[in-house]
């Protein structure tokens, strides 16, 4: 998969325009999905120096992007017509999720055994009835 990454908040607490501190297991998980193949493109508002350290940052703990900021590492900017800041990718990890930002480990899991949060949590928590999710009454039909 493609997969997006934000920096301050997902890998790092929020420390902006520092780097704060590493989220625990966000490097190793990093690491974990480029060794399974995964393409990681870091999607930062950060710029110039400050994206450069996040980068560099990241280096240093043996985390290569596969892009930043863009696409596919050769995308341009300049003269391109079609070139957008929205990332054409397969998910996104970012605190600011609805519901906020999972644990790595359950984000790895749910990656890796294409699972979703509610499955994973389910499993958790040791409620692997599947019946339960079947049964579940949805939003707009509650009265």
């Amino acid at each position: 998969m493609n997969i997006a990454i934000d920096f301050d908040g997902t890998v790092v607490e929020h420390e902006y325009p520092k780097i704060g501190r590493e989220i625990p297991f966000a490097v190793d998980t990093l690491k974990m999905l480029i060794r399974d193949r995964h393409n990681l493109i870091l999607w930062s508002c950060r710029e110039g120096q400050l994206l450069d350290d996040a980068v560099e940052w990241c280096r240093k703990r043996g985390i290569e992007f596969y892009a930043v900021n863009r696409d596919y590492p050769e995308e341009q900017k300049e003269g391109n017509r079609s070139f957008s800041r929205k990332l054409k990718v397969d998910l996104f990890i970012d605190d600011r999720n609805v519901g906020g930002l999972p644990e790595w480990g359950v984000i790895y899991q749910m990656i890796s055994e294409k699972k979703t949060y509610e499955q994973v949590m389910r499993e958790r928590l040791g409620h692997t009835d599947q019946r339960h999710s079947s049964q579940r009454r949805h939003w707009w039909s509650r009265k």
